[in-house]
């Protein structure tokens, strides 16, 4: 089938950066025109949708654009949530600067961790951030009296402007941040460091020939991508009104790994419908256990099982991901809608480039026959 050719009037700006602020301010017209029309609940469940979205989008920088393996980007959240509950509790600041103090502490963990990541490689990497993961809670619980214990820490709640709904105001802030998040990762990923991080992904000898630091690299993919989830985690704290250690199990890491995987690994795109995934799956595994009466132990990883089965179905279907299919679907709808004109006449459809002349057909007369035909 040939390729699509959209209308000019179709199609959006080549530079990258206007291209980008054209798809974020239609983003944010169908989330606005979405959460007017949705109830309450259905407003905080869009909240949590961004805020992971947020997360799983800086983990496909450093995973699916650099190469790099976390297991540990729930313990980056955590920075961020408790960080933004200590700023709050001890010192009066505006929200923006609330926020990018979370965002500073997990950058910060993610410089520490991805120091020593560019001496590490595939399951070596996992195994530290994982190691990561499961024992930065064990801090909190140990310093309870700086981090609240069992009873966590309390962070004030958004407080919405005259009559808005606050989950809905909550929605817009959230969603509006996420948009503005994944608009700079774009950039970030098609700008002279995002061809780096995905050279030093497909072969890290070929790029420190071409003159890459490959460590300096690495170290800040992991920098970006710990600050999101930094991020992320202060949102997570200011919907709930209360940080504890029990928000961020190890199997949080894994989701967010497997969501990743499931919207599609260096898309930018994907990670919305990976946080889709994470937000909606324990919801309907929690009504299915309900109506078959199933037990509390088997109740309490149905939701990971079913993770597990929409992944490999996913995979099956789609390699690249949700939005690998997206994009495959997409193209096949325009090409049939818009079809690409065929060539001219002499030209190549390919490189433009006039076709050589067919090969002369040898004539086998005789000079006799040629010349009395």
């Amino acid at each position: 089938m040939a390729a699509a050719r959209l209308p000019s009037r179709l199609r959006l700006p080549d530079q990258p950066m206007l291209r980008h602020l054209v798809l974020c301010a239609g983003a944010l017209v169908l989330f606005y025109v979405l959460t007017v029309n949705l109830s309450s609940y259905h407003n905080y469940q869009v909240g949590l949708i961004a805020l992971f979205a947020m997360v799983i989008a800086g983990l496909s920088v450093l995973t699916g654009i650099n190469g790099q393996i976390s297991l540990g980007h729930g313990a980056f959240m955590a920075v961020g949530a408790y960080t933004f509950a200590l700023v709050q509790e001890h010192v009066t600041l505006p929200l923006a600067l609330e926020l990018l103090a979370a965002v500073a502490a997990s950058a910060v963990l993610g410089l520490v961790v991805g120091i020593p990541a560019t001496r590490l490689r595939g399951p070596y990497l996992a195994g530290m951030t994982l190691i990561l993961a499961l024992g930065l809670p064990q801090l909190a619980d140990k310093y309870n009296s700086v981090f609240g214990g069992d009873e966590g820490l309390h962070p004030s709640q958004l407080v919405a402007p005259g009559a808005v709904d606050p989950n809905r105001w909550f929605a817009w802030i959230t969603v509006l941040v996420a948009v503005i998040v994944v608009a700079l990762l774009a950039n970030l990923v098609r700008s002279h460091f995002g061809r780096a991080m995905r050279a030093v992904r497909d072969n890290e000898v070929a790029a420190m020939l071409a003159g890459i630091h490959v460590g300096r690299t690495k170290v800040l993919a992991f920098v970006v991508s710990a600050g999101c989830a930094g991020l992320a985690g202060a949102f997570l704290a200011l919907s709930g009104g209360v940080v504890t250690t029990g928000d961020f199990p190890l199997s949080l890491s894994i989701y967010l790994v497997a969501a990743m995987v499931l919207g599609g690994a260096g898309s930018l795109v994907g990670p919305w419908w990976g946080a889709i995934a994470i937000v909606y799956l324990p919801q309907w595994s929690t009504s299915i256990s309900s109506d078959f009466g199933l037990g509390s132990a088997v109740a309490a990883n149905l939701a990971l099982v079913i993770f597990g089965l929409v992944l490999i179905i996913v995979m099956m279907l789609a390699p690249t991901g949700v939005q690998g299919g997206v994009r495959w679907l997409a193209r096949r709808l325009l090409a049939a809608r818009f079809p690409r004109p065929p060539a001219a006449a002499g030209v190549t459809a390919v490189a433009g480039f006039p076709e050589p002349p067919a090969p002369a057909t040898p004539d086998m007369r005789t000079e006799q026959e040629r010349t009395h035909p």
